[in-house]
This record gives C-alpha cells, sequence and structure tokens, in this order.
C-alpha cells in the first residue's frame, strides 16, 4: 500500500463555498498560476502517485459555512481518484487544515484523538528556564488517526503541520532575531508534545505512521545550536528501540558530503534565486520499518521518472511550493 504526504499551497482558494471547483482563469494564490491550471496540475500528481492515502497538508478550510471533507470529495471525483474519501480532525482558523484523503476499498479511518492533552488542547513546558510553564498550542492540530487497511492490519497515523519558524513581521535585524528565536522554541514544543504522543503508542505496541510538514529539519538554520537539535530529531528519537525512521531524515541527520533531499522550493525575493529544503517526512515505527521500502519524493528535477515526464514535472512546480513524499507499505 502506498501512503503519502503532500503540502498543497493555497488549496483552499480553489473552491467556492459550497466545494465545488471554481477551475476559472482568476489568480489560484501561486504566482502567475489560475486556479484552472493549478487545478489541472493537482489532478496529474495525484494520478501519478496513485496512493492510497494521502496525508493533505493545508487542506481546504472547513467552518460553519464550508465543508473542508466535501471539498476534497469532490476534487476527487472530478479528478478521478480512487483515494476519494475524506476525513477531518480539529478544525483552525488559518485556512490550512490537515486532512486524510483515502480509497475506502483499501482501507478506513477515522479521526481517533487521544493523548493528555490531546493536541487540540494546551500542552505545559518551560520553554525559557525561567522555572515558570509556558503554555503552548498548536495553530494546526495535528490529526490521529485510527486506520484499519483491508487486509486486518491495523495501523496509528499522526498528519502534522508544525510551527513555522520565518520571522513574519519583523521590520529589522533584532526583530528578526527575536521572533524567529520565539518560533522555533514553541516549534520544538509542539514536537516535544507530538515525541510524548508517540512514546505511548509505541509503548502500547501499535503500528505507527507520522507524516507532515514539519518545517524544520537537522542543520536547517543557525539558531538550532542554540537548542541542540532540530524539531525532527526530538520526533525521531534517540533510543534505537523506539526510534522512528525516515531515510531521508537519516540522510541529513549523518550530513554526508554530496547530495540532500529537499522536498520544497521557494523563491527568495532579496536573493533573486530559488531555495530548496527538506521539510516533509513519513517516519515509521520501528515495527514497520521491515515492512516499509521505496522511500520517493516526488521531485521534478531529483527524481528521474519525475524529470522524464515533461507532463508530471511541470504539473510538480504548478500545483505546489512542496512536491509528495510516499512509501510503500506491505501491510
Amino acid at each position: 500500500m502506498r501512503f503519502a504526504t503532500y503540502n498543497i499551497e493555497w488549496f483552499s482558494n480553489l473552491f467556492n463555498k459550497d466545494g465545488s471547483l471554481h477551475f476559472d482563469e482568476d489568480w489560484s494564490g501561486r504566482h502567475n498560476v489560475t486556479r484552472r491550471a493549478q487545478t489541472e496540475a493537482l489532478g496529474i500528481v495525484f494520478n501519478a502517485i496513485d496512493a492510497d492515502a494521502v496525508m493533505i497538508i493545508e487542506a481546504p478550510d472547513s467552518h460553519s459555512k464550508r465543508d473542508g471533507t466535501k471539498a476534497l470529495e469532490t476534487f476527487a471525483a472530478e479528478v478521478g481518484l480512487r483515494a476519494r474519501k475524506a476525513v477531518m480532525g480539529f478544525v483552525n482558523d488559518t485556512q490550512q487544515e490537515i486532512a486524510f484523503l483515502y480509497d475506502p476499498d483499501a482501507l478506513t479511518a477515522v479521526h481517533d484523538p487521544q493523548g493528555q492533552p490531546r493536541f487540540d488542547e494546551t500542552y505545559e513546558i518551560d520553554l525559557d528556564v525561567d522555572t515558570a510553564p509556558d503554555k503552548v498550542r498548536w495553530s494546526k492540530p495535528p490529526l490521529e488517526l485510527a486506520v484499519q487497511t483491508k487486509g486486518g492490519t491495523k495501523l496509528r497515523l499522526i498528519g502534522v503541520h508544525a510551527k513555522s519558524k520565518a520571522p513574519y513581521g519583523a521590520r529589522n535585524p533584532e526583530q528578526v532575531m527575536r521572533i524567529a528565536i520565539e518560533n522555533r522554541r514553541k516549534q520544538l514544543a509542539q514536537c516535544i508534545w507530538l515525541r510524548e504522543r508517540v512514546e505511548t503508542i509505541l509503548s502500547d505496541d501499535e503500528h505507527l505512521v507520522v507524516l507532515g510538514d514539519f518545517n524544520d529539519g537537522p542543520g536547517l538554520d543557525e539558531y538550532e545550536r542554540l537548542f541542540g537539535r532540530s524539531g525532527v530529531e526530538i520526533v525521531i528519537g534517540d533510543d534505537d528501540d523506539v526510534r522512528l525512521y525516515d531515510p531521508h531524515a537519516e540522510t541529513v541527520i549523518r550530513r554526508p558530503l554530496g547530495w540532500m533531499p529537499t522536498s520544497a522550493r521557494f523563491w527568495m525575493v532579496e536573493k533573486r534565486r530559488w531555495i530548496q529544503t527538506l521539510l516533509d517526512y513519513v517516519m515509521v515505527s520501528p515495527d514497520l520499518r521491515p515492512m516499509a521500502r521505496d522511500w520517493r519524493i516526488w521531485h521534478p528535477f531529483d527524481d528521474p521518472a519525475c524529470e522524464r515526464s515533461p507532463e508530471l514535472r511541470e504539473a510538480l512546480l504548478t500545483a505546489s511550493d512542496h512536491f509528495p513524499v510516499s512509501v510503500e507499505l506491505d501491510i
């Protein structure tokens, strides 16, 4: 079975309030990309992936006047996906939900939030070593799912969109540093909270997959030295017996010379160039590792099959600023 994660920039902009697709020539939210062009590109990408299930980061928003699951199921029907059933967890007010799109003929999935505190509640941790606990909340609470395959295998999935560390709103170098450090503290606190939930699940001998956009990775910025480890390293863990596994993360953690995997591509206005980085991961528990194979970042240039297909290569560049990441699980 193929499981994937995909952060889709401005996915919400492609839908009307009733969940139908705009599919017109107005701008999508992505630079110089119309809503029709982005929708068509996403259809090409999703059909190429042909996953049994996709954890969608920045999914269409849900609120009292809009149903994000209906929007996703409409999209799946319009582009002809077998992964056509959607489930969403705790909604938020950022227009960036976490949702799960899956093939109901291959598996079942239900939102099953567990843990104390739950991901929609408040976590207390001393972030600045002043003995006074700070209260941390997720702006986009992780989506915890109880999944069962058609063959009867049960596993738990957690979809993640961790806090961005970018210093949005900073007006001078001092503000850049202050906001960046503050955001990193919050991002690390979220990852510590998530790791606690991971350890509980592993102690219960459940299969686990943690996947999504962590907005972080080993060596990603200079502020990591202040805190010792990246959020990704915290979630993966230290002990080999309870360590999650993602080969792309391991490549960066080991820091060998040569090629490094990347899953996102952003235009830096001030430097007038593209920057690529690894933000998206699919991590599996130790008991799933022997059943997991063929991790793949669907990168338009680094993945040979994507690069050789002009239609898919251009679709990946048009659809989002992130690229899908997938894994095959023999379950």
